[in-house]
C-alpha cells in the first residue's frame, strides 16, 4: 500500500511540474502581451476578470463532472481546453482583435482551468486515503507546491527570454505544445484510486443530490463556511497583485519593453513559493491551529501589499514582492489540508469546485476594480487599496477559527476519507 501511495504522490508531482512549467510559459508577461494586442489598462485586466467569470460559471458544473465521470476524465478535459484556448489568444493577437474576443477567450481558459482545480485536489486525497498513506495532508500539498514553484520557475524566466529574443507569441505556443505534452503524461499516470464514478441513471438528477450534499458539506458547514467566504477577498487581491508586479515594477525598473525582467520578477514569485512550501508544513507545527496560521498570513500580507504601494525602488519593491508571496504560498497548503478534512470523498471535487468558484467571484469584481484604480490614478495606489481589501479577509478567518472542528486538529488524511 506504501509502494501505492508513494506512486500516487510521484504522479501528483510529475503533474504539478509538467500543467505548470506549461501555463507558466505566460504567466510573466501576460498583461504585457494584452497591452502589445492594444488593450487598454483597464481592459487588459477586465479580460483577466473575464478568466475568473469563465471560473465563476464552471466550476461546478466541471467539479460535478468530477465526482461522477471521474478525476482523471476531468483532467485530461482540462489540458485539451487549454491547448485550444492558448492557441485561440495567438490568434487573436495577430488579428489585434477588440476586447470582446480576448474576453470570450479569456472566459475559454477560465473553463480550462475549473476542469483542474477541484479534480487534482480530490485525486489526490481520495488516493492517498486508499493507499493507507501516514503523512500528513500539509506535507502533501506542501510537496506540490514546491514541485509547483520550481517549475513555475523555469517557465516564466524562459518565457520572459523567449519574448525578449523573438516576440510576445512565441511563449504562448510553446505553452500550447507543452499542455499536450501535459495530456500525455495524465493519460499514461493517472488513474483514479479509491474513487469509482457512479452509474448514471438520470444526469440531472445526479448533479441535484451531488449539489445538494456538496451545499450540505460547504457552505451550511460553518468552519468550511468561513474560509470559502473568504476566498473572493484573498484570492481577488492576489491575482491583482501577481499581474500588476509585470507593468508595475517595468515602470519602477524605467524600461517598459524588458520582458526578460518581467518574467524573472514573475519566478521570485515561483521562488518564494517553493519557500512557502517547504515551511509551510514547519509553520502548521509551530501553531496548535492551522486557522492561526492563516490569521497571520493574511494580515501580513496585508503589510506587505501596503509597503509594497508606497516605496519607489525598483529592488525594494522586488524584496517585498517576495515576502508577500512567501507568506501567501505558505498559508496554501494550510488552507487545503484544513477544507479536505471536513469534505467526504463523494462530494470532495465539488465542493472544492464549490470554493474556487468563490475565488473567482473576487478574482471577476475585485481585478476589474483594481485595474480601473491603476488606470486612474497609479498602481501604487492600487496596491494600497488592495491592503485594505486584504484585511478584510481575517474577520471570516476568526469565524472559522471559532465554528473549527475536526479539520482544524492535526489529522493524518487516511483518517477522514
Amino acid at each position: 500500500m506504501r509502494t501505492t501511495a508513494d506512486r500516487l504522490l510521484r504522479t501528483y508531482l510529475t503533474l504539478m511540474v509538467v500543467a505548470t512549467g506549461a501555463s507558466s510559459m505566460i504567466w510573466g508577461i501576460n498583461t504585457l502581451f494584452l497591452l502589445d494586442a492594444g488593450l487598454s489598462v483597464t481592459q487588459a485586466f477586465a479580460a483577466n476578470a473575464f478568466f475568473t467569470v469563465g471560473q465563476v460559471l464552471f466550476e461546478v458544473p466541471t467539479g460535478v463532472i468530477a465526482d461522477t465521470v471521474g478525476r482523471r476524465a476531468s483532467y485530461l478535459l482540462g489540458a485539451a481546453t487549454l491547448t485550444v484556448s492558448t492557441l485561440l489568444y495567438v490568434l487573436l493577437w495577430h488579428l489585434e482583435a477588440g476586447f470582446l474576443p480576448w474576453a470570450l477567450a479569456s472566459a475559454l481558459l477560465g473553463l480550462g482551468f475549473t476542469f483542474f482545480s477541484g479534480a487534482t485536489e480530490a485525486w489526490l486525497v481520495d488516493g492517498l486515503a486508499a493507499s493507507g498513506y501516514e503523512g500528513s495532508l500539509e506535507s502533501a500539498f506542501a510537496k506540490g507546491q514546491v514541485a509547483s514553484g520550481i517549475a513555475m520557475v523555469g517557465g516564466t524566466v524562459a518565457g520572459g527570454v523567449l519574448a525578449q529574443l523573438t516576440n510576445l507569441g512565441t511563449p504562448y505556443l510553446v505553452r500550447a505544445g507543452l499542455l499536450v505534452l501535459t495530456f500525455v503524461v495524465a493519460w499514461r499516470a493517472m488513474h483514479d484510486i479509491g474513487f469509482a464514478p457512479k452509474p448514471r441513471v438520470s444526469v440531472v438528477g445526479e448533479m441535484r443530490a451531488i449539489l445538494r450534499a456538496s451545499l450540505d458539506h460547504g457552505l451550511r458547514n460553518p468552519p468550511v463556511r468561513w474560509l470559502m467566504l473568504s476566498a473572493p477577498i484573498t484570492m481577488g487581491v492576489s491575482i491583482y497583485g501577481f499581474y500588476a508586479t509585470q507593468p508595475y515594477l517595468l515602470e519602477l525598473y524605467g524600461n517598459t519593453d524588458s520582458y526578460a525582467i518581467a518574467g524573472i520578477s514573475a519566478s521570485l514569485v515561483a521562488v518564494a513559493q517553493i519557500v512557502g512550501g517547504l515551511s509551510a508544513t514547519a509553520v502548521s507545527k509551530a501553531f496548535r491551529h492551522g486557522t492561526s496560521v492563516l490569521l497571520l498570513t493574511a494580515t501580513v500580507t496585508a503589510v506587505m501589499l501596503l509597503l509594497i504601494g508606497l516605496v519607489t525602488n525598483f529592488w525594494l519593491a522586488m524584496i517585498l514582492l517576495a515576502a508577500w508571496a512567501i507568506m501567501f504560498s505558505t498559508a496554501v497548503p494550510v488552507r487545503q489540508a484544513l477544507l479536505n478534512r471536513l469534505i467526504p470523498s463523494a462530494q470532495r471535487a465539488t465542493v472544492l469546485s464549490s470554493d474556487n468558484l468563490l475565488a473567482s467571484v473576487g478574482g471577476a469584481a475585485i481585478q476589474p476594480t483594481l485595474g480601473r484604480a491603476a488606470d486612474a490614478w497609479s498602481y501604487g495606489t492600487a496596491y494600497l487599496i488592495s491592503a485594505g481589501i486584504q484585511l478584510l479577509a481575517v474577520p471570516f478567518v476568526l469565524r472559522a477559527r471559532k465554528a473549527r472542528v475536526a479539520p482544524d486538529e492535526k489529522m493524518p488524511c487516511a483518517t477522514f476519507s
